[in-house]
């Protein structure tokens, strides 16, 4: 893992005001290419806005602006759902959605907030459940935003999309929470965080364990007072056989959750690390 990129990583992520989304969602890729000019991919991203300032003079509304911005992002230059490959990790690595058009609803809102700050919006992502959204302020009032269409959803529509979520964690009847509490707007540490985990779960659902290692590596940076990373990091290094370092997260884990539930699974697996290093 080349420690200077993670460094980068790292500088972006350290402070939470000022933390540079666009740039940081971009430097994830690195874990996969290497190679990657994320200048480059930011450039490209400056081309787009400067032909959206083109349009636009002191005089245009922020709705005709949002209007604006929509019909260049989705209609001009297409931009789009992957329905053949949904959960290709392409769709999340936003030099590769400035390529194909292509992506989840996540990566397309980023690169949307970055095209509509650069027009003087200001759009906010919003984590809703199984479908992340975005939120703008305007005269009118709230609009909530489908990212992968560009689509102004309805109170109704929401409700209508929040309720198997609710039903499946027992929020319902006595316990319903109002739907309100999940159009928050979300940090950019926190739209980071759900963006990186999308492609944990599709790397962990393949067992590529290395591309796993690459984003968990960033994850445990992003999130340094998560617990849960650093444990995750640990199984990782075991899948890998990086015992050392495995054990080393396991214990730290423990040393800070030992009360957790699964404790007693994760010293087993240490006690089983550990007698494998003795055979090395």
């Amino acid at each position: 893992m080349p420690t200077q990129q993670l460094d980068y990583f790292t500088s972006l992520v350290a402070e939470d005001e000022n933390l540079p989304l666009t740039e940081a969602a971009i430097a994830v890729a690195q874990h996969a290419y290497p190679d990657l000019d994320v200048q480059g991919a930011l450039d490209q991203l400056d081309q787009l806005g400067n032909k959206l300032k083109a349009r636009i003079t002191s005089d245009t509304s922020p709705m005709q602006r949002l209007q604006i911005l929509k019909h260049f992002f989705y209609t001009e230059l297409g931009f789009g759902p992957n329905p053949n490959d949904f959960y290709a990790p392409e769709n999340s690595y936003l030099h590769q959605i400035l390529e194909n058009r292509r992506g989840i609803p996540i990566s397309l809102a980023i690169l949307v907030m970055e095209l509509g700050h650069q027009i003087g919006l200001h759009i906010r992502g919003v984590s809703f459940p199984n479908h992340f959204m975005m939120r703008i302020s305007l005269q009118q009032g709230e609009i909530i935003m489908d990212p992968l269409t560009g689509e102004s959803l309805s109170k109704n529509q929401l409700q209508e999309m929040l309720d198997p979520y609710l039903d499946a964690k027992g929020y319902r009847g006595e316990l319903s929470l109002p739907l309100n509490i999940f159009l928050r707007a979300s940090s950019p540490r926190e739209i980071l965080s759900r963006f990186m985990r999308n492609l944990k779960m599709i790397y962990s659902e393949h067992e590529r364990w290395e591309r796993l290692l690459g984003v968990q590596e960033r994850l445990v940076i992003l999130l340094p007072d998560s617990m849960e990373e650093i444990r995750d990091r640990g199984l990782i290094f075991a899948q890998l056989e990086y015992l050392r370092p495995a054990i080393a997260d396991m214990h730290h884990y423990l040393s800070h959750s030992p009360e957790a539930e699964d404790a007693p699974e994760i010293r087993d697996h240490i006690a089983m690390l550990e007698s494998q290093t003795k055979l090395h």
